[in-house]
């Protein structure tokens, strides 16, 4: 059993929480920290950052956002879908080992993961706790093997970052949310589309009004076992899943 805080460490907790919802309260704040993401965008901002060498293509904010979840939940299974250039599932995977999560696994999923990259996934260190399956994460086989790996996992957490359009993330959602235990997050990570200048992505199937944000706004609205949680927007501000945390609440 862990022992209370201190009094003055608590003071700490308490003031911080005050402030972060005085700051999810503030319409100019937030006006300016999307400001300052479509800015940086024009330089790919997101695309600065590895993990133990791999790219991993996100704010920072929502890194360490994620790194607080896993710390306080302890998933022993994370499911991502999206894997790009691994930099993503190696902090899954490298942060349950940090954490000391017994039998700590990643189980990733893409419809085309680059020789490139599987080949450098393949020979970090952390790809030990990695599991691939190359194939849409809507097919009801590769669902079918997700599902099976997931079998008697304790704490699972589930981030779906594959492809952005409603539709797609909204099938995602139905399948992949089942898996995530009470307590525990689906995370969507670029429901700041819905935030960004109508026609920014031109060059993408996804725009405002068609995007994770959208797909989670009509998932939520169908369930009673998830709720938004809205405090951990308020804490990133700059962040790529702006309303994107939705907790299993039962």
């Amino acid at each position: 059993m862990s022992r209370p805080p201190h009094p003055a460490v608590q003071q700490f907790f308490d003031e911080r929480h005050a402030d972060i919802i005085r700051m999810g309260e503030d319409e100019e704040l937030k006006r300016k920290s999307i400001e300052w993401m479509v800015h940086a965008d024009r330089y790919k901002y997101t695309y600065n950052f590895t993990w133990m060498g791999r790219p991993i293509i996100k704010f920072p904010t929502d890194m360490v956002i994620q790194q607080e979840l896993m710390w306080r939940l302890k998933p022993d299974l994370i499911i991502e879908t999206g894997i790009a250039h691994g930099g993503s599932i190696i902090f899954s995977a490298s942060m349950q080992q940090m954490i000391g999560i017994e039998n700590g696994r990643v189980v990733a999923v893409d419809i085309d993961i680059r020789e490139h990259n599987r080949q450098e996934i393949d020979a970090h260190p952390m790809s030990k706790h990695i599991t691939m399956i190359e194939g849409s994460s809507v097919d009801a086989g590769v669902f079918a093997r997700v599902k099976e790996l997931a079998a008697g996992a304790r704490t699972v957490m589930v981030i779906l970052d594959s492809n952005h359009t409603h539709q797609h993330v909204y099938e995602e959602l139905k399948l992949y949310a089942n898996l995530v235990t009470v307590g525990s997050y689906c995370i969507l990570p670029d429901t700041f589309i819905e935030f960004f200048p109508k026609g920014y992505y031109h060059n993408r199937p996804w725009d405002v009004g068609d995007n994770p944000c959208t797909a989670a706004r009509q998932f939520l609205a169908e369930r009673d076992d998830f709720e938004l949680d809205q405090f951990l927007t308020a804490k990133g501000m700059i962040s790529e899943g702006l309303d994107g945390y939705l907790k299993r609440v039962r």
